[in-house]
């Protein structure tokens, strides 16, 4: 549920913030201005966000048989790791922009000790899903206190926000914004499929793999540090963009190609992580790998032409998202896992053809143009 309303308070401000820095990220008043917007709109939209996710997270932990009181408790304590999060990802737009990354590390660093400190401290004292959330979110809030610090060297502070900024800002949500509700809806579609044909076991195996697969998130984050930011600053010339999506999609298929060889050579001491229980699923963790690789590339890509300011139509998207789950549950054996696998293998292969087609599309629109002057 916190990535739900974070999902659904964002709804596209990230990456409209990242658009607009992009273009006036040497200029501290305008960078201040684009930042001030983003933070004025996203304040807005939680609001909105909590009035939405709140009654159904309480309803759902009421059901699920929590009481009363530590239905309540766990809402309260959401609320400020909800904020923190809606604020850093914002804040950290600056820095990397800027690529002032070692101060943004040690930030982030800092957070996540003190989170695992807290944490354990709680956890045999405390141990109570409240205490937990805030051990998480009080971290967060005493990181941002710095970042903010980290990001006010670069960006002024005490700017108003842009009505042009804002505009461009909100267009950028209206295209997004149904997209990222349709996934919040739609992203556990595996989990339900197996739920409807498989049986516990397979949604088990499908869950224990799938943690494997979160090893992804670092080359994840090196790229939405290192790479992304550098391409929203790039100068509107369509030969230089071309040059650096291809480059940068030769990179990705060499590196993702890396890790499924790796997987593919040496399953067993993969799988001796999760247990016995698993030892059996060899072929079956190569397609798990295989289909994060392919989701990775296609949310990669995303970022990439979403940095520019540039979002397809939700409609299409939806659309092509829902004729694919239905073609591809109608050829294939949902019932067990490796049918599953396969499912999510076609479905991210769709995914990327759709996204790299649609930055390819817009990049080869373009007229040859400088970012505006700045100075």
């Amino acid at each position: 549920m916190l990535g739900t309303m974070t999902v659904l308070a964002d709804g596209g401000i990230i990456t409209g913030v990242m658009a607009q820095g992009g273009k006036v990220w040497e200029n501290k008043e305008k960078m201040g201005a684009v930042l001030a917007t983003g933070l004025d709109l996203r304040k807005k939209f939680a609001v909105a966000s909590l009035l939405v996710s709140v009654p159904i997270l309480f309803y759902l932990l009421l059901h699920n048989g929590a009481s009363w009181i530590a239905a309540i408790f766990i809402v309260i304590a959401l609320i400020p790791a909800f904020y923190a999060a809606l604020s850093d990802s914002l804040l950290e737009i600056i820095p990397k922009l800027n690529q002032t990354i070692l101060p943004l590390q040690k930030n982030q660093v800092g957070v996540g000790i003190v989170r695992l400190i807290l944490s354990a401290l709680t956890m045999f004292i405390f141990p109570f899903s409240f205490v937990a959330i805030l051990a998480a979110g009080i971290p967060r809030i005493w990181g941002n206190i710095g970042l903010r610090k980290i990001v006010y060297s670069m960006a002024a502070k005490d700017q108003q926000p842009d009505a042009k900024v804002k505009k461009e800002i909100l267009s950028l949500v209206k295209r997004i914004l149904p997209t990222s509700i349709y996934y919040c809806l739609s992203g556990q579609i595996t989990i339900w499929l197996i739920s409807v044909f498989g049986n516990t076991t397979s949604l088990a195996q499908l869950g224990a793999l799938g943690r494997l697969s979160v090893i992804l998130t670092i080359f994840n984050v090196i790229i939405a540090t290192l790479i992304v930011p550098r391409f929203a600053k790039l100068a509107t010339q369509k030969y230089l963009l071309l040059t650096r999506f291809f480059q940068i999609m030769g990179f990705l298929a060499v590196l993702l190609s890396l890790i499924v060889l790796a997987v593919y050579l040496f399953p067993a001491p993969i799988l001796w992580l999760l247990g016995d229980a698993y030892e059996g699923l060899s072929f079956e963790l190569l397609l798990s790998i295989i289909s994060s690789c392919i989701g990775l590339f296609s949310g990669i890509v995303f970022n990439l032409y979403s940095s520019r300011g540039w979002a397809m139509s939700p409609i299409a998207v939806i659309l092509i998202n829902l004729i694919a789950i239905i073609g591809f549950a109608s050829l294939l054996d949902l019932s067990n896992l490796r049918g599953v696998l396969y499912f999510n293998i076609a479905l991210g292969l769709v995914s990327v053809v759709q996204t790299v087609l649609f930055c390819l599309y817009h990049i080869l629109l373009l007229k040859n143009q400088e970012y505006e002057d700045v100075s």
